[in-house]
């Protein structure tokens, strides 16, 4: 009898305590399809940075201690309701632009660029955040209005996307001021733009190409010059995409093995830790490798844009659209550019390349996201 009582007891106490972790959970706000394909990918790019840093540990627990931070931060962002972020969206919107404008007069220069606020202990890049706050001001913007867009409410959505991507890639920073400017252009998309607008576009962009180009840097002139023809500067500019080129085609079905590469280890391939961590993978793992970190990566995209198909109203599915596709613009980019179907930009593999301001801003927005599916289960249907 007692025997009976205390397996009664432990049963209850069972229940208690999985009743307290749903409670737990459900009270976090987070999307566990959503958080699972986030975790997976962080631990692939963390598996694939230990062989690309040459098994140095101490750059596996930054880069951890950077997911975890980047992983607080997503949860900070599920907890913030959608109401609130579209009251934030214009303030924030008009903040960063006098942050872009500050870098540009006193930001901190480094290799070249001038990116950061520096404040002593830490260096801040208004530009990385822009990739979030842009999609929420041009969600913002269009949740009262009538969809598709007309032609006066395009040219200002276009003016709000042009004025952020000029002033970072005055910086200069081609590869994030092209992020910003695709970020913007994916709410565009989602908005139904009618196919004549969207067509009209293509034809003024293509056809201001040639003033774009005398406005470039000598080095972004060089990189588009290497782009289409990479063996034109062997042992310079077009180094880095030979020897990509040369560690991908390696790799084969299984690649090499991991800690295997001899691109990288053997100091063949540069950057291999951050730009051209891809290479790296795609040596040591092969296509097999690749296909598990496409699936995962579109997996990831698939669930933001499902939960944007969920959303109860406009705001909700345009920023979580636009955001899904932020994060599938950085893939396709950097697998584009290491591959050598894209010039060279200077943009990581998200949640892959070593370094913690690009981590930080897809976590944000992953929460972001989270934080509209599960508040819209509390509105109406």
């Amino acid at each position: 009898m007692d025997l009976l009582t205390n397996l009664n007891k432990s049963r209850q106490q069972q229940n208690q305590a999985l009743s307290c972790f749903f409670k737990l959970w459900h009270n976090m706000k987070l999307d566990l399809p959503l958080l699972l394909g986030i975790l997976a990918l962080a631990a692939y790019g963390l598996f694939v940075l230990y062989s690309a840093s040459n098994a140095n540990f101490p750059t596996i627990l930054h880069q951890a201690g950077i997911l975890a931070l980047g992983l607080g931060i997503m949860c900070i962002c599920a907890q913030i309701s959608p109401q609130r972020y579209q009251t934030l969206a214009p303030w924030l919107f008009g903040f960063f632009i006098v942050m872009l404008l500050i870098v540009l007069g006193i930001g901190a220069i480094s290799k070249g660029a001038q990116r950061w606020l520096s404040f002593g202990f830490f260096r801040f890049q208004p530009a990385e955040i822009m990739k979030l706050i842009l999609p929420l001001y041009l969600a913002w913007h269009f949740k009262d209005k009538a969809l598709p867009p007309n032609s006066k409410t395009l040219l200002i959505s276009l003016a709000m996307i042009f004025i952020p991507a000029v002033l970072v890639a005055k910086q200069p920073d081609l590869g994030t001021a092209i992020m910003i400017a695709a970020s913007g252009i994916a709410i565009l998309f989602f908005t139904g733009i009618r196919w004549k607008l969207l067509l009209s576009s293509v034809i003024t962009i293509a056809v201001s190409l040639p003033l774009v180009w005398h406005f470039l840097h000598d080095y972004q002139k060089a990189r588009i010059l290497t782009f289409l023809n990479p063996e034109r500067d062997p042992l310079g500019s077009g180094y880095h995409i030979i020897q990509s080129k040369i560690a991908i085609g390696s790799g084969g079905l299984l690649g090499k093995g991991w800690l295997h590469g001899t691109q990288s280890h053997l100091q063949f391939l540069p950057e291999h830790t951050t730009d051209f961590i891809f290479a790296v993978l795609s040596e040591e793992l092969g296509l097999i490798g690749c296909l598990i970190l496409f699936g995962i990566s579109l997996y990831i995209v698939g669930r933001g844009l499902y939960i944007s198909s969920q959303g109860q109203d406009t705001f909700s599915r345009l920023l979580a659209a636009g955001l899904s596709l932020t994060f599938f613009f950085s893939f396709f980019v950097n697998v584009g550019m290491v591959i050598g179907i894209l010039p060279v930009v200077g943009l990581p593999l998200p949640l892959v390349s070593y370094g913690g301001s690009s981590v930080i801003t897809l976590m944000a927005g992953f929460g972001i996201i989270m934080s509209l599916h599960a508040h819209q289960k509390l509105l109406p249907s």
